[in-house]
């Protein structure tokens, strides 16, 4: 099961999937297909490009989480060697489509390249018994250079009537904290800006070797630079397990290297669906964890999960549901429509219409889409960490404390640092921003000697203006940008007068960031010159054509000129044809 920052489900045609957030990668905009990268297939399947590359010949595939027929079909047309992998498999190992080929457990990939080999050789391997845990430093190529998604457990105590995690997963299976500190010590070695802490039920980890979340958790902060150059978000945690450590959690969301953000599945806000669901709370206790985290957390952000049409929803049990979401006005939260996992209880329960389904949907999308929950950042000073590129190739995206995305314009050199910026505009999936200054962790940063040891030693609410950077909306400083000390110890800061960053996407998002920086510096030799920001009028920069408008412009020309000409000859060649 996957955090809900980081599904993208479908989309509603403005770049927002119904109920939830845009993802990390979007700027308000529907995402443009990656042309450039799309596999070419053989008439074999094979993919033409990696085919060419020493050691990436396919001799088999291998599928994550076959589910629901859909990948069924491609299985049996595939004349190969196959191995599948994934939670379907591991929980429904009898299926008729799976006869034939091999199979890895959920917790045996790291023996994958065994069962690849053993396949080739035309043996048929079923490895699905977890007798020990995956190691925790397995080779692997992070998809986010700066981002570590770390596992802290497997499996779940819960028995969900509507989820197949339990019978794909089995029983909680936690690591040593020993084991997940070390690891942490490593990826921070290595570079890594930000740690995710993975699991299908964080707030159940440790339960099954005598220890608990918040030992963890202590554990960890404990090893994170003090400078704040590396941040930890908490995962996944359902409310059962975490109603007995709620002030210790939020001592540690408050801890300035850790973001005030928590995802807390509901589900319903009906006790007879959750009764119905097996979900072991009531909607009572679920709101004593968000009014407990809220009220000792400044800032704090909670994202929950709805599922619309359970069996047995009436219209009542679906208004309460809408008055808690109405209540709380989660700014994030991934609504879906039930669907019967085939082998679970709630898949044998008499089903609502689907026509209900959808509409109880609808309605509690639009209900959600209509809240403004970032309205109040506007012109609010605030710091981010920076890790990753909007797919409009012009911003790069970062997050506040209390984990809100932030848009901003800067060269590609930015990616894994931190920056003060002031919030500029704000829409319902999108805000942005311009940076006041960058945060450079210091160099001579040792392990040993850096280490925060309380939650008290270095307090976020310590600079000279007096306001609590660590909040979500820290208040405006009453001194100019840059000059009351927004940063912690061993920080030091710098201009945006950026170096030229030539590394970009692509030219013409290379040359609007180029622009964007042209601009602010002149803004700041002005504003230091005159000593009066109100003698600084956009229009008057705007209006001046400089030899970075004109590059941009002659970019565009030739752009322009090139399409023309290739469809010329492409006219031609198809009329000589």
């Amino acid at each position: 099961m996957e955090d809900i920052e980081d599904l993208l489900v479908g989309s509603n045609g403005n770049g927002a999937p119904p109920g939830f957030r845009l993802p990390l990668t979007t700027v308000g905009v529907k995402p443009k297909k990656n042309k450039k990268n799309k596999p070419i297939f053989d008439d074999n399947g094979n993919d033409k490009l990696f085919s060419k590359i020493p050691g990436t010949q396919l001799y088999g595939k291998i599928s994550k989480s076959v589910c629901d027929g859909h990948s069924n079909n491609k299985m049996q047309k595939c004349k190969k060697p196959l191995v599948v992998a994934g939670c379907v498999p591991q929980g429904s190992r009898d299926l008729k489509e799976l006869e034939g080929v091999s199979i890895v457990g959920v917790q045996q990939i790291d023996r994958v390249v065994e069962v690849v080999e053993e396949t080739l050789k035309g043996h048929e391997v079923r490895l699905l018994n977890r007798k020990t845990l995956p190691a925790l430093d397995l080779p692997k190529v992070r998809k986010n250079k700066f981002v570590e998604i770390l596992p802290i457990n497997v499996g779940c105590l819960g028995a969900c009537t509507y989820c197949k995690t339990k019978h794909a997963r089995g029983h909680l299976g936690s690591y040593t904290v020993d084991s997940l500190v070390g690891r942490v010590r490593t990826v921070i070695a290595d570079g890594v800006k930000e740690i995710w802490l993975s699991s299908e039920d964080t707030g159940a980890y440790g339960r099954d070797i005598g220890v608990n979340l918040p030992t963890l958790l202590n554990a960890i902060v404990a090893e994170l630079p003090h400078d704040r150059s590396t941040m930890l978000r908490i995962g996944m945690t359902n409310p059962p397990f975490i109603l007995e450590h709620l002030k210790e959690i939020a001592d540690v969301l408050r801890h300035p290297c850790v973001y005030s953000f928590l995802h807390v599945p509901v589900q319903s806000g009906s006790d007879a669906v959750l009764s119905a669901m097996n979900r072991e709370y009531t909607v009572g206790e679920f709101r004593t964890v968000v009014d407990t985290l809220t009220e000792l957390v400044p800032g704090m952000q909670i994202a929950t999960d709805i599922i619309c049409g359970f069996p047995g929803e009436t219209d009542e049990d679906f208004a309460q549901t809408v008055d808690l979401i109405k209540e709380y006005k989660f700014s994030q939260v991934h609504i879906s429509q039930f669907y019967p996992r085939p082998g679970t209880p709630a898949a044998r329960m008499k089903k609502v219409p689907s026509t209900i389904v959808k509409k109880r949907s609808r309605e509690l999308t639009s209900v959600f889409e209509a809240f403004t929950p970032y309205n109040g950042m506007v012109d609010k000073v605030a710091r981010i960490w920076i890790t990753e590129i909007a797919t409009d190739c012009v911003h790069l995206v970062g997050h506040t404390k209390g984990y809100v995305q932030v848009l901003v314009v800067g060269p590609e050199s930015m990616l894994g640092t931190s920056a003060m910026v002031r919030i500029t505009s704000v829409g319902r999936w999108s805000v942005f921003g311009e940076v006041i200054e960058t945060l450079q962790p210091v160099n001579n940063y040792t392990a040993s000697s850096k280490r925060m040891s309380t939650l008290d030693e270095y307090s976020p609410c310590t600079n000279s203006c007096g306001t609590c950077v660590s909040t979500e909306v820290p208040e405006t400083c009453a001194c100019e940008p840059g000059s009351c000390g927004q940063t912690t110890p061993g920080e030091k800061a710098l201009s945006t007068n950026w170096p030229e960053d030539r590394n970009s996407r692509t030219l013409i998002g290379w040359l609007l960031r180029k622009r964007k920086n042209h601009v602010q510096k002149k803004e700041s030799e002005i504003a230091f010159r005159s000593k009066n920001k109100h003698e600084l009028t956009q229009g008057r920069m705007g209006s001046r054509w400089d030899n970075v408008d004109r590059v941009l412009l002659g970019g565009m020309l030739v752009s322009f000129l090139t399409i023309v000409a290739l469809l010329v000859h492409l006219g031609f060649r198809i009329a000589a044809n």
